[in-house]
């Protein structure tokens, strides 16, 4: 990403952020209804999920200016989708869905300009998420989950640290 589409990535997600509760909501619909085949992939109760969705965008928008902690933590993050069961394919669903919530809850700040710099931090995200993936079935029985900052998660709860069992990545309480 080039210090422009930074700019208007950081810029765009400060008006993300007080609507986060509604742009979680209005990621997880269009998600599954992009492909409802995806809803197996999560908890019934998709509360703690979109916590952990906005925390997870806050800790990548504010680290861009530092893409090697950054891009370490989505690497993480790409061991652990490995081990819920994400497929290659659903990427680009995500993806669609993404920018679809971001031009929803901007409206008219959605400009091409920054419609272009989302899709360019997505692209990395998902292509480094994905060169990851391997590294999970090669890893086995632990791996560490990102070490985003606690105050990154608005809850303030530990996400650093789970198991993968039973064919998917779970918290060490599951």
């Amino acid at each position: 990403m080039n210090p422009t589409q930074i700019q208007l990535v950081q810029a765009s997600f400060e008006h993300v952020k007080p609507i986060a509760g509604v742009a979680a909501e209005l990621f997880y619909n269009r998600l599954f209804e992009l492909d409802p085949s995806l809803r197996r992939l999560f908890k019934p109760d998709l509360s703690d999920q979109k916590v952990k969705l906005m925390a997870t965008l806050a800790f990548a928008v504010a680290g861009l200016k530092q893409p090697d902690q950054v891009l370490a933590a989505v690497r993480q993050l790409g061991q652990r989708h490995a081990g819920y069961g994400v497929q290659p394919e659903h990427y680009q669903t995500v993806g669609a869905a993404l920018l679809w919530t971001l031009e929803q809850g901007l409206g008219e700040q959605f400009t091409p300009a920054v419609a272009e710099a989302w899709a360019a931090l997505y692209t990395l995200v998902a292509a480094t998420m994905q060169a990851a993936a391997p590294v999970a079935e090669r890893v086995g029985a632990l791996l560490l989950v990102p070490e985003f900052p606690r105050a990154a998660y608005p809850d303030g709860a530990d996400y650093t640290h789970g198991v993968f069992r039973g064919g998917r990545w779970r918290d060490r309480q599951d």
